[in-house]
């Protein structure tokens, strides 16, 4: 009878001891990555996040907007108003930077997650990378899905006035990639800012699948 206890007692701990691994110390090279992610994301306060490109027979050269985490700026100086005469003869809406809420609280947002990014570092805890990993996807997964929403509105949402109106047609951008919008072909892909979330984003999500699996390999 008290040889089967400790074994008892060893099974009945198991679970509360896998648990208390994968809440437990990261690994100090994932310390250091999660670290250099979050700073990394203080560039997207002074690199663009995306792109979005018009390319037609008339406009060879191809006219462009950048959008920032604060700000929308054209590619060249004069692009943005080009964007928004040619949007006015389909009854697009004007595009106004100030009439977006987003890019005023984008900056606190990016802010906010560099802070927590550096907390869970010095934590040193595998439920804080996986906590900051969490609020990083939800972040982007947001941000994406605003962005479909805003080139809704505006493909979708027409001046009936118009002077050019064809019964059935949007001129929502693509999310991502190109799309032809009548003589114009149309691009959608991240800027600088906007690939260096995804590679912050790629090394948090590899790091909880590493010190996931190291968790699980010590208490196996």
């Amino acid at each position: 009878m008290t040889s089967v206890l400790p074994a008892v007692a060893s099974l009945a701990g198991a679970p509360a001891a896998r648990a208390i691994a994968k809440r437990g110390p990261m690994r100090r090279s994932s310390r250091i990555l999660v670290a250099l992610a979050s700073l990394a994301l203080g560039l997207l306060l002074v690199t663009p996040l995306w792109h979005i490109g018009l390319k037609a027979p008339q406009y060879p050269e191809g006219l462009g907007m950048y959008i920032w985490v604060n700000q929308i700026t054209g590619e060249k100086p004069q692009d943005l108003n080009s964007i928004n005469g040619l949007n006015h003869y389909i009854g697009m809406k004007v595009i106004v930077p100030e009439s977006f809420p987003e890019l005023r609280y984008m900056p606190l947002a990016v802010g906010v997650l560099i802070g927590l990014g550096l907390a869970a570092a010095l934590w040193g805890s595998r439920k804080g990378l996986y906590a900051w990993t969490a609020v990083f996807l939800a972040g982007a997964v947001g941000g994406l899905a605003d962005f479909w929403r805003w080139g809704y509105q505006y493909g979708h949402e027409l001046d009936p006035r118009a002077a050019i109106k064809i019964p059935g047609m949007s001129y929502q951008p693509p999310l991502l990639g190109g799309k032809q919008l009548l003589n114009f072909h149309a691009t959608s892909w991240p800027g600088a800012g906007g690939w260096i979330a995804v590679l912050a984003l790629a090394v948090a999500v590899t790091l909880v699948v590493r010190e996931w699996r190291s968790a699980r390999t010590r208490t196996g």
